[in-house]
């Protein structure tokens, strides 16, 4: 097969892009994300026929956030979209001609830099997702492994402490509410307004108040040596670290490939990561270790791994 079409569905927008045999992106297409679950459904046709202009597409991939079948056909449920038992791909399919398949954000990402980024040359891959939440995905063996129902690599609803942090899930205590950018802002306020003394760089590049700490200020403050953000990425990279040892007992992979936002401020994040793996990793004086890397393909992951994923049917 040739061309395919990846579809990434985002918060504030929906891409599709025709993408080649080599991960290649020939073309975009975006649209604003509408407010409704049926407007989504427009709206992913209507970047579907953008981005197929000019170009002869045999399939299209769509990485949709929520749990999706083990036929990679209806979201299950997306917590984010009124989507409950949606067959998306049918509907889909009847509006572009052309066949569809539905996979996990997550999950379409991690296939993306197992195929064309961080993941070459490992056939064993375990891929986490540090953004607003937690993702993840499994590649075992060089396949895909989305469980028996399709909804395996939720590792962000993973319970680490017992009865803790109330999750948008309904559960307590998920390992994405220790690692993962929302953690990040919540340990920078936490300890702003204990320390402001020590938040001077911090509380500079808001509006002054600790309320106002956004994501981004804490980057930046981290960048400039401010103790407060420093301390801030430590300590989600220690629970982030922590987990990756975790999952190394579950799978025992050559490599963790860590993406997502947060991992865009690179070695000040990675390395405290990799600190807290060899810390907490059973056994780890008398084990061959995995490696951590650095996602590559940044926020063009999910699109050409969508694309495809659609490619091998």
């Amino acid at each position: 097969m040739g061309l395919t079409i990846g579809v990434d569905i985002g918060g504030t927008k929906i891409a599709a892009g025709v993408v080649d045999e080599e991960g290649r992106i020939l073309s975009t297409f975006k649209v604003a994300t509408p407010p409704t679950a049926e407007g989504i459904v427009d709206a992913i046709c209507a970047a579907v026929a953008g981005a197929s202009e000019g170009h002869d597409v045999e399939a299209v991939g769509i990485g949709a956030a929520g749990y999706v079948d083990d036929k990679r056909a209806t979201v299950l449920f997306a917590p984010n979209i009124n989507w409950r038992h949606e067959p998306l791909k049918d509907k889909v399919e009847q509006r572009v001609g052309l066949p569809v398949v539905v996979e996990n954000d997550a999950n379409a990402a991690a296939w993306g830099e197992y195929r064309f980024g961080a993941g070459q040359g490992h056939d064993d891959v375990i891929c986490i997702t540090l953004g607003t939440g937690l993702g993840g995905g499994i590649i075992i063996g060089n396949k895909l492994r989305r469980g028996r129902f399709g909804v395996a690599a939720e590792f962000g609803h993973i319970r680490v402490v017992p009865d803790g942090l109330l999750c948008g899930c309904g559960s307590q205590g998920c390992w994405e509410q220790y690692a993962s950018g929302r953690a990040l802002v919540r340990y920078a306020k936490q300890r702003a307004n204990a320390t402001p003394e020590n938040a001077t760089v911090l509380l500079g590049l808001g509006d002054g108040s600790v309320d106002g700490i956004e994501g981004k200020h804490i980057s930046e403050a981290a960048r400039q040596g401010d103790p407060v953000a420093i301390d801030s990425f430590r300590e989600l990279a220690r629970w982030a670290g922590a987990g990756l040892a975790d999952l190394a007992s579950l799978f025992d992979p050559s490599a963790f490939i860590v993406g997502g936002g947060v991992s865009d401020e690179g070695e000040l994040v990675l390395d405290p990561i990799r600190k807290s793996f060899r810390r907490w990793l059973i056994g780890g004086e008398w084990r061959p270790h995995a490696q951590v890397l650095a996602a590559q393909l940044g926020g063009k992951a999910g699109l050409v791994g969508a694309a495809d994923l659609a490619r091998q049917g």
